[in-house]
């Protein structure tokens, strides 16, 4: 998406008539995209004009396209500033530029991140020469029309307020290597940032290479799951972007830190569904591989996933085993025995360990004791049964208790979309239907995702099927309101899950450890305990009789989930209603943002199918009306 695209001349135009900034923010409107923020309206208002500064020369053709706040593909990220066109040999190339309105920085000591001031305090933040290089390759990896045409992006940064006081805290060999790959230019860089856009860009292409890259196909999404091998063999799949490269690199410091001063640290890692908890984790994994470390996450099923795929690209069993465990594996480590320990869906952490919970004391305090660095990875709105045991303040109490420091704050974010097409407004839109937390915006939501809702569960399981036909990368996925029969009966006419209109479907667990990427298992249904840690292009979800919609609200009854579901255990001894609640209204959320691309959706309560269906319909008329 492209919100303003023009001219040079006509772009300097607007400038000069004073209406640039309203023009972005009347675009972004139109796009159903709610901007309440005088600052960035003001940023806009500053930057461009200095753009058209730079741009309103005789050196630069006039009439080469630029577009402004273009929104990278899978992402909320937007770039500031791109100029196209062609060079002298008629190759499509494309300029893009980070606009700062920065006047100081200050170096760190962390890998590309220097410290600004930022909403009212001074923030880590990713160097502007690394976030430039980061989108490019982002939109690089994901535009399939750059890729086929082989168009040339050149990331570059102008910090057109910086004081030349302060350059050499941004501009030194701490950034050198990033600064090649992405120049930067402060305010007395106009001349060579003319340079650089005028030596990539010479003739104009009236708009075809933006229009292209806007429209064009979209490459599949990487799924983590598939990109772990190469991953862990040193090569980068995944360019973190923004809070992702802080989260990173702060921890990468402070584990060698850790190690090089024998001191104890705990980390804690906030961030929703789809903000890049496990890219970071796997990241962190490849990285700290020299080290003794283990990646470690309560639910076996990414455990079971990534042990496939590891085995696939040749590394020896003992390794991979020794790599991944499970959280109730450290009862009886001796202290500091590793050097870091990553935990990833760490509010699945349970109090003890064992088959019968009889192991150990608390697994908490036994992830931090055994390792000089534990990083806890966790999102407490991901909650989904009874014996979830792990919050950030159990962490902080048996981190406090062992000596160990506690790092948390804003270094350690992750806030930004990067699943479910990158749509924010799609997360606060699960957050308002199921009622997990108020939101500021209850019919306003920015939500350009696939969203479907079915009155036939089996013309949902087909339009997935077609989907799954092109990369085996779809899965339906149910709420646990279905009675487990065939654990013990294993008859092919017998079936787990039996709707309207004859949908018949068993449950995946007697058949499989890796029901997420198996070729033939498409047509069983997975549940909470097979999916949560793992993503797919696009999930078939079955809500159960366990969440309705009455009298203007949506509703749960945890009697309706099976009995074999262990989910909501004690519930009726403790009489912990609230709690049930919560955990149904978290499951469901969990399972509808498991899908990169898209989420279908069959609800077995007709009120609750029409509600869902009428809140969509008010999103997409609200957008069909601003467009």
């Amino acid at each position: 998406m492209i919100v303003y695209t023009n001219t040079i001349r006509n772009f300097n135009h607007d400038v000069d008539d004073g209406i640039i900034a309203e023009k972005v923010k009347y675009e972004l409107e139109k796009r159903n995209i709610i901007n309440n923020n005088p600052s960035e309206f003001k940023s806009w208002d500053s930057s461009l004009l200095y753009m058209k500064n730079v741009l309103n020369c005789e050196e630069i053709n006039q009439e080469l396209h630029v577009a402004i706040e273009y929104q990278i593909p899978a992402t909320s990220k937007r770039v500031d500033f791109i100029v196209s066109g062609k060079n002298d040999e008629d190759e499509k190339h494309v300029v893009i530029i980070e606009l700062k309105q920065w006047e100081s920085a200050k170096k760190t000591s962390r890998e590309d991140l220097v410290t600004t001031f930022l909403a009212g305090t001074n923030r880590a933040v990713t160097h502007p020469s690394y976030q430039a290089y980061s989108y490019a390759k982002t939109i690089e990896h994901y535009n399939e029309y750059v890729q086929k045409e082989k168009i040339e992006l050149h990331p570059c940064c102008y910090l057109h307020n910086y004081s030349e006081e302060y350059r050499h805290e941004i501009d030194n060999h701490l950034y050198q290597d990033i600064i090649k790959l992405s120049p930067m230019y402060l305010k007395r860089d106009v001349k060579k940032l003319r340079e650089f856009i005028s030596q990539h860009v010479k003739k104009s292409d009236q708009g075809k290479i933006l229009y292209q890259i806007e429209h064009g196909k979209i490459r599949p999404s990487k799924v983590l799951q598939d990109s772990l091998v190469s991953m862990i063999k040193g090569n980068k799949e995944f360019f973190m972007i923004d809070e992702q490269k802080v989260v990173f690199s702060t921890i990468k410091k402070l584990v060698e830190n850790a190690i090089k001063n024998n001191e104890k640290y705990t980390i804690v890692v906030e961030g929703g569904p789809g903000t890049g908890k496990s890219v970071i984790a796997i990241n962190l994994l490849a990285e700290f591989k020299g080290y003794l470390v283990n990646y470690v996450s309560k639910n076996s099923a990414p455990r079971n996933v990534y042990f496939e795929k590891m085995k696939q690209g040749n590394f020896k069993l003992n390794y991979v085993k020794n790599l991944f465990k499970g959280s109730g594996s450290y009862y009886e480590v001796e202290s500091n025995r590793f050097d870091c320990l990553i935990v990833d869906e760490a509010h699945r952490v349970n109090e003890k360990s064992g088959l019968f919970s009889n192991k150990g004391e608390n697994q908490i305090k036994e992830i931090i004791n055994a390792s000089k660095v534990s990083v806890f990875f966790i999102d407490e709105d991901q909650i989904v049964t009874t014996k979830d045991f792990g919050s950030i303040n159990e962490i902080k109490k048996q981190a406090n208790l062992l000596g160990s420091k506690v790092f948390q704050g804003d270094d350690f974010k992750l806030t930004s979309q990067f699943r479910c097409n990158g749509s924010d407004g799609y997360i606060a839109f699960l957050d308002h239907v199921l009622g997990v937390r108020e939101t500021a915006n209850t019919e306003g939501f920015e939500m350009e995702y696939d969203f479907r809702v079915y009155d036939d569960p089996v013309q949902m399981r087909e339009d997935l099927r077609a989907k799954n036909l092109v990369f085996n990368k779809s899965r339906m996925i149910a709420g646990y309101c279905y009675e487990w029969i065939t654990k013990n009966n294993g008859k092919p006419d017998v079936y787990d899950i039996e709707l309207e209109n004859n949908f018949k479907a068993k449950w995946n667990f007697s058949t499989t450890n890796t029901w997420a990427i198996d070729e033939d298992s498409f047509d069983q249904v997975g549940c909470i305990h097979t999916s949560q840690g793992l993503e797919f292009d696009y999930v078939g979800i079955i809500i159960g009789k366990d969440m309705v919609y009455r009298d203007g609200k949506v509703l749960t009854d945890f009697t309706k989930r099976a009995k074999t579901d262990a989910s909501l255990k004690g519930i009726k001894t403790t009489k912990n209603f609230k709690l049930a609640d919560r955990i149904i209204r978290n499951t469901y959320k969990t399972l509808l943002s498991r899908g990169q691309k898209g989420c279908y959706v069959y609800c077995e309560d007709i009120e609750l199918r029409e509600y869902l269906r009428h809140v969509v319909k008010k999103i997409g008329d609200s957008n069909e009306r601003s467009h």
